[in-house]
């Protein structure tokens, strides 16, 4: 057992990097050393607000620091090379999904976290949701009920803000609404209901140039899944599949369609109802993505420190079921045939 505190380090000060900062602040035995971006001022700013070191070059902070965490949200274009780096220094890494642009990617992160004897874990708050762990016990509890049909849908709605350029660079960033926007929903539907035996994609992309489009990612999407001889499934992705929601955030639904019941699960809720339509059960939640982020780090940090006790709940090597499903769904828009992720899975 390690004793505490644990150094640590955020690389990337977007949105997810201030949140994984803010939920540090949480923890006594996390004690932020050092903060990284780009943006000079940015780090300067967040580094007195929190009392450590800043830093605009990556490689930098990771010589110049011994850190036990790494938690690293910036885009991996970025600082992929960097985070290779810091597992070779043993520091370990909580990622801010997506796990990698790609599944050679994602597997070379893995392979070298296991030969150097560090975790290597991916921050999937959704695990912790109130409604997704609502949802998975339905599912442990009720194995019987052998579900025909999921239906699913992920995005982000339109906003003011202008999306970052690296964003519609597939080289880059590796994907578009399926790699960033579906993560989660991914995760989700891997988790419950396993990795399916064949995905088709059809992509879509709102640049009006047919020679440009080739060379930006997707901002649509719809997947059919195939699981075994009774279950399929349906996955929108895009702004059109979340449209109709007030909300302004990233949105995902996911529903199980079962002999005798219909199971509903959203950001924010939890439902079951019976083949009538009468509800069974029907759980409201109002947990948010600081406290999400709280439980998926507390969770990472406790096992470092006291493993025998703590179960890990989203290392990295379980992630490489989400990239197999999204490397097949990009293979399939390519070649406009079925693919098979567990084909890809076995690369490894």
């Amino acid at each position: 057992m390690r004793e505490g505190p644990l150094k640590i380090a955020v690389l990337g000060l977007n949105d997810t990097g201030r949140l994984m900062l803010e939920a540090a602040k949480g923890f006594d035995y996390f004690t932020i050393a050092a903060v990284g971006d780009n943006d000079t001022n940015l780090a300067q700013q967040v580094a007195k607000e929190h009392n450590c070191a800043a830093y605009d070059d990556y490689r930098q902070l990771i010589i110049q620091n011994q850190l036990d965490c790494l938690f690293v949200a910036a885009p991996l274009h970025s600082c992929a090379e960097y985070l290779k780096m810091a597992i070779k220094k043993k520091f370990h890494i909580l990622k801010a999904p997506p796990l990698a642009r790609n599944f050679s990617e994602a597997s070379e992160f893995v392979k070298l976290a296991q030969n150097e004897g560090i975790i290597l874990a991916v921050a999937n708050t959704d695990r912790f949701a109130q409604s997704s762990l609502a949802a998975r016990g339905f599912v442990l509890q009720n194995s019987t009920e052998q579900p025909f049909l999921i239906l699913a849908a992920a995005g982000q709605p339109p906003s003011d803000v202008p999306q970052a350029t690296w964003r519609n660079d597939p080289v880059l960033a590796g994907g578009g609404v399926v790699l960033y926007e579906c993560w989660e929903i991914i995760d989700q539907i891997v988790l419950n209901f396993g990795l399916p035996q064949q995905v088709y994609c059809v992509a879509g992309s709102t640049t009006p140039d047919r020679q440009q489009r080739l060379y930006l990612t997707e901002d649509s999407a719809i997947i059919t899944m195939k699981f075994n001889n009774i279950l399929s499934g349906n996955l929108l992705a895009g702004r059109a599949a979340v449209a109709s929601s007030p909300s302004k955030g990233p949105q995902k639904w996911l529903i199980a369609h079962g002999q005798n019941t219909l199971m509903r699960c959203d950001d924010k809720s939890f439902e079951v109802t019976d083949s009538r339509g009468q509800r069974l059960r029907r759980d409201e939640f109002n947990d948010d993505d600081l406290g999400r982020m709280k439980m998926a780090m507390d969770n990472f940090g406790s096992h470092l420190l006291w493993p025998d006790k703590n179960h890990l709940v989203s290392p990295a090597a379980d992630n490489l079921k989400n990239m197999a499903f999204i490397e097949a769904t990009y293979l399939s828009a390519r070649t406009g045939m079925p693919e098979q992720p567990t084909r890809i899975l076995k690369i490894t």
